[in-house]
């Protein structure tokens, strides 16, 4: 009789019970409280096993990979948007949402490039996660390298964002504009669509790239996580934006090169660093950006400016609602907060600013971009420096993810920072344009502390510009202090906020950075070097 309950026993304990009950042990009057026993057993395993599997499906949820999309604008000053820039009159309130749900990172660069379309390298460092001079391109070498002797490794296609994730096991999908990208990394993503929406319409415009990533997380059937790029056409120019918007803005599709559009109180304010002209050439005679682009061509007047402003504000806020739409969608799906979203643009804009109109020069509104970060972990309405390049996404997202960033990769994840753990990854950055004259323009940073040089116009232009950014974070130049000028912006800057360049006080800090302006070129391998450095 023992042993055959104790058959019993163990059978329910190890899943294998006899195939049938002894007669003895269902008809033993003694055998009742055992079978009063067995039955408590029976359903306090069961909760066992029910406990079991739920925490198995609790601990496989808390290890599911988290989804990435990662959202890129084109052409974008930080300082269009208010968690950048509190006086701006633009309306975002998604990324204003974005900001107050995960962490705004006050400095994150591009570090610049050798082309008039600054986009090109800059897309570039951000799919391969290499440096400006480490990239495909003509002369990508060493300066006492042989001519066959490139930098940049030959398959580096193949260890790009979307290659990497792919094998990871992602499913990867981009919408983007066409061209001044990186071609062959851009083919990797698994569902490509792309297009230039650059109009005021559905059709035309960023709705456009918000409905193919719609389209796509409505269609798929797959449960693994995906990493998609959403990239937007605007606000670059053309900026024809929605009617709605361009008139809440004041602003108009100007088309007129021979007459000023109309002014209305609606449009943006001047910048604060606005002026009427950049007191030397820039460098680049001819560039596109400074003096052929619809609406404002060669004109730097009030006018202008403040239309053109509200033309970008109108393509900006489009662009907000769009973003929304997406995150709404994921927030439908159950999938938004296992989801990083990344916010960024792949430089900034001038549009006014220190008499510029385009995306080639080294201020901070335009060397800066934004960077919002929002995700599983990172603590909601927190900022820090950072420190980070473009060139640092593809590490970071690897990191975030648990996917082995690539060998080739030369970028820092700033993961740390995201966490709370460090305030920043770097002390020095370098920057860079050389699209036009060359050697060109490179600047420095450490700390508050801000370098940049001009050598362009085969010589006519040598110019040295010294900023604390603590002290003159606009970067206010004489120019900025005349009458003329500040009776258009409304500020008048203090008398030490400047530039300290030649100023002899500063002479010590101004020799500091040079010496590591140029220890950062070495490390970096610019081909260059400009007309007060050794030349090798």
């Amino acid at each position: 009789m023992v042993s055959e309950y104790h058959d019993v026993i163990l059978g329910h304990l190890f899943g294998s019970p006899p195939n049938r009950m002894p007669a003895s042990f269902l008809l033993s009057p003694s055998s009742h409280s055992l079978r009063s026993a067995m039955f408590i057993f029976d359903r306090g395993f069961l909760t066992f096993v029910a406990c079991l599997m739920v925490g198995v499906a609790l601990s496989a949820e808390d290890e599911k990979r988290p989804n990435i999309l990662f959202v890129l604008v084109d052409d974008q000053s930080p300082f269009d948007l208010k968690v950048y820039n509190p006086v701006s009159t633009l309306d975002s309130p998604v990324i204003d949402r974005l900001a107050a749900e995960g962490m705004v990172l006050d400095g994150a660069y591009h570090m610049g490039s050798w082309s008039g379309a600054v986009c090109t390298p800059s897309r570039h460092m951000i799919m391969s996660g290499r440096t400006v001079w480490h990239l495909p391109r003509r002369s990508s070498k060493k300066r006492t390298a042989a001519a066959s002797d490139s930098l940049a490794p030959v398959d580096l296609a193949e260890h790009t964002m979307a290659a990497v994730f792919n094998r990871a096991g992602y499913d990867t999908m981009r919408t983007c504009k066409n061209g001044n990208s990186y071609a062959a990394a851009n083919e990797k993503f698994t569902v490509s669509r792309t297009a230039t929406k650059r109009g005021g319409t559905e059709e035309t415009g960023s709705a456009w790239h918000a409905n193919q990533v719609l389209d796509y997380l409505r269609e798929r059937q797959s449960n693994v996580p995906f990493l998609i790029y959403l990239g937007f056409s605007h606000p670059h120019d053309t900026r024809d934006g929605t009617q709605e918007l361009l008139s809440k803005y004041g602003a108009v599709n100007h088309k007129d090169r021979n007459s000023l559009p109309p002014s209305d109180p609606r449009q943006p304010p001047l910048p604060i660093n606005y002026l009427p002209g950049h007191p030397f050439h820039h460098g680049h005679p001819r560039l596109r950006d400074e003096v052929n682009v619809s609406g404002v061509w060669e004109k730097r007047d009030p006018q202008t400016i403040r239309n053109e402003l509200g033309r970008e504000f109108a393509c900006d806020e489009n662009i907000d609602t769009q973003i929304g739409r997406v995150l709404a969608e994921l927030k439908a799906m159950g999938e938004l907060k296992n989801t990083y979203v990344i916010y960024t643009s792949d430089h900034g804009m001038a549009i006014g600013r220190h008499g510029l109109q385009g995306k080639q020069n080294l201020y901070q509104h335009t060397w800066r971009v934004p960077l919002i970060v929002k995700g599983p972990g990172i603590s909601p309405g927190t900022r820090a420096e950072g420190n980070v390049y473009l060139l640092d996404v593809l590490s970071t997202l690897c990191d975030l993810a648990g996917v082995t960033a690539p060998e080739t990769n030369e970028g820092t994840s700033f993961r740390s920072v995201l966490n709370g753990t460090n305030k920043k990854i770097r002390d020095v950055l370098y920057g860079v344009y050389c699209g036009g004259t060359k050697p060109g323009m490179r600047c420095v940073k450490q700390g508050d502390w801000k370098l940049i040089k001009y050598d362009v116009m085969d010589g006519d232009v040598r110019e040295t510009q010294l900023f604390d950014l603590a002290e003159n974070p606009h970067e206010f130049l004489s120019e900025h202090h005349k009458a003329a000028v500040t009776s258009l912006t409304g500020t008048v800057p203090l008398a030490h906020q400047k530039n300290l360049a030649d100023d002899p006080r500063y002479a010590a800090k101004r020799r500091e950075l040079e010496t590591l302006l140029l220890s950062e070129q070495r490390r970096l391998d610019d081909p260059y070097r400009l007309w007060d450095q050794p030349q090798k």
